[in-house]
């Protein structure tokens, strides 16, 4: 039986080229609407999913997230996000797009298709059953993903995996299947569009999550964020000033700038 892909259904609107430019705007805000309320029906599994990445983490593995095409461009940018947000290592949640970094800016060619690749990349980060391996494919059938996925079980490696069709080939080699029904693109096929937002939405609910668990964020604020230009240490300076009762705010940018982070200065003061 073949598999039926939602995402390459046919789009509810008809000739596009004929609407005008509020009304293209406006349905494609109606379609993104309904992008949370799928991700809120599959919660469930995305909690199964985290809980695993945290037991593997808080003892040591990291988590690796890869992808072809716009789901390895996401993957790209949530890893590359975590350090500055969180100050976590910049090898501590890796993404891996088929293709290579060029990739990120231009298509490779053919580059999905492999069926050994995305394993050799992996191996390339030395990638063990210490580590969590996030698939992400809107399809469900892209090989570069699903060959990594299947030949990390054969490791012993946890596997998760984030889709946007019922039933894809991807979900029968994750341990945590992750599948977001958003239903048929406004521009038929084009997954970049709920698809793509789908995917950054969960991978946001993840690395969020799962660096909560790590004791990254207290209360609600970034106390680990990488000072990294004037915006960040500003609201660095105003974060130390509320936890810590300092009324000065000089004061409290040189702790800040002494120490490297709000949560070491903080606790330079309780010491």
């Amino acid at each position: 039986m073949s598999l039926i892909k939602v995402t390459e259904q046919t789009s509810r609107y008809r000739h596009l080229e004929k609407m005008s430019v509020i009304d293209i705007l406006t349905n494609i805000n109606a379609e993104d609407k309904s992008v949370p309320l799928a991700i809120e029906k599959v919660i469930p599994d995305i909690e199964k999913l985290v809980t695993a990445i945290s037991d593997k983490m808080l003892a040591g593995g990291r988590l690796f997230y890869i992808g072809a095409g716009t789901s390895g461009r996401l993957a790209i940018v949530d890893a590359s996000e975590c350090p500055p947000t969180f100050g976590v290592p910049p090898d501590l949640v890796i993404g891996i797009i088929a293709g290579g970094r060029e990739a990120m800016t231009q298509p490779v060619e053919f580059a999905e298709d492999s069926l050994t690749q995305g394993w050799e990349d992996l191996k390339e980060y030395d990638v063990t059953d210490k580590d969590v391996v996030i698939g992400i494919a809107a399809s469900g059938t892209t090989p570069y993903v699903i060959e990594a996925l299947r030949t990390c079980r054969q490791n012993g490696i946890v596997t998760g995996c984030i889709t946007n069709n019922p039933g894809a080939p991807i979900t029968e080699h994750a341990d945590f299947p992750v599948t977001i029904v958003v239903g048929p693109e406004f521009v038929t096929g084009s997954t970049r569009m709920k698809s793509g937002t789908s995917q950054k939405l969960v991978l946001n609910m993840i690395s969020t999550t799962v660096m909560i668990q790590l004791g990254r964020v207290e209360d609600n604020k970034m106390v680990n964020m990488q000072l990294s230009n004037e915006k960040l240490f500003d609201r660095g300076t105003k974060m130390l000033m509320e936890q810590t009762g300092i009324a000065d705010y000089e004061k409290a940018k040189t702790l800040l700038t002494k120490y490297g982070s709000v949560k070491k200065a903080a606790e330079s003061l309780k010491k």
